[in-house]
């Protein structure tokens, strides 16, 4: 037998040898030299910028509509501070000044954005403990903002009558939350499409009864279908009824307890392999709230008494202006798709 003969029955004895032993010898081999992923916060560092994601429907106090002022168009509120914050604490991790573009998007499609690696990073009143498998591939920092809710609010007494009266005499008094639910079986509920009020509504209630809206501004005006009640945060609402649509109420109990059928706290949103980005975003929340400034923070748009548009035009972020119409343009409200 030739020394090639030898030579190519030695090979295929190797092969057959990696074969019987599975696919991992292979795979571990293909592993081994795929490059490595850059570093997303050395890639942030290296191109000076860190891309922001903020939703372009206004959800009060964490996100202001965007106001034109002397130096152009700025987006002020709660979640637009700690971007600055984030970024603050980027620009002296990397040596160098970060610059920050905040991209204004429509809410549902900032999930997009970030699949798309279009943003590095969005804040906009997110709840981290919102199941859906349209969330998939994302995780979330350690929450900025506790004690949130999905609350609801009306613009008639008497169905915040009817809905208290109907908990009280609910059937179960042992399950004082499905009772709650029941309590809103033939009232047209209003959310936010794509929102974390929108799952909460496709998991836990009639769809035959939901509104879909494009934005929470549209549910207010929304004349046909006209809605019994709106469906969404408690901080939100909240801020809304009691400075921005004073016909407008929260549903509560006695005591002021509000209707609430489930808690939330509401943290930054990045790509779920992003795992330096999301400890170091982690570090700055950590410090914010040991130093107080977040609980100060919280309290200045929360409690405090201010005119947005002059907290704008003094300390607003501008943003890429091609999406400015997007924002003005609040959309409308449909019936849902009954299941």
């Amino acid at each position: 037998m030739g020394a090639e003969a030898m030579m190519t029955i030695r090979i295929l004895i190797i092969a057959a040898a990696l074969v019987s032993q599975g696919c991992g010898l292979i795979i571990d081999a293909v592993q081994f030299i795929r490059p490595m992923a850059a570093d997303e916060l050395e890639s942030i560092c290296a191109r000076k910028t860190l891309h922001a994601g903020i939703a372009a429907e206004p959800l009060r106090p964490f996100v202001f509509p965007a106001i034109f002022t002397d130096e152009g168009l700025r987006i002020t509120g709660l979640d637009v501070d700690l971007v600055r914050e984030i970024s603050r604490a980027l620009s002296e991790r990397c040596g160098v000044s970060v610059n920050v573009i905040v991209h204004l998007v429509h809410f549902p499609s900032l999930f997009v954005e970030l699949s798309e690696q279009k943003i590095d990073l969005f804040v906009s009143a997110v709840a981290s403990n919102v199941p859906s498998p349209t969330r998939a591939g994302f995780a979330y920092s350690i929450p900025y903002f506790y004690g949130g809710g999905l609350a609801i609010i009306t613009q008639r007494p008497e169905i915040a009558d009817r809905i208290r009266e109907r908990v009280r005499a609910g059937p179960d008094h042992a399950n004082h939350l499905a009772a709650q639910k029941a309590a809103l079986y033939d009232f047209l509920i209003a959310v936010q499409k794509g929102s974390g009020s929108h799952r909460y509504a496709e998991a836990q209630l009639h769809m035959d009864r939901v509104v879909l809206c494009d934005s929470l501004p549209a549910a207010f005006e929304s004349e046909d279908p006209s809605i019994d009640i709106i469906l969404g945060k408690l901080p939100v609402l909240q801020h809304m009824v009691s400075r921005v649509r004073k016909n407008w109420q929260l549903v509560t109990f006695e005591g002021g307890k509000p209707f609430l059928l489930t808690s939330e706290n509401y943290s930054v949103v990045m790509a779920e392999e992003n795992y330096r980005l999301r400890w170091f975003v982690n570090d700055v929340l950590f410090e914010l709230e040991q130093s107080g400034r977040l609980a100060k923070m919280r309290r200045r748009w929360l409690e405090d008494d201010y005119a947005y548009p002059r907290r704008a035009a003094a300390e607003g972020l501008s943003f890429a202006p091609d999406n400015m119409p997007r924002q003005h343009d609040q959309g409308t409200c449909r019936a849902a798709t009954a299941r």
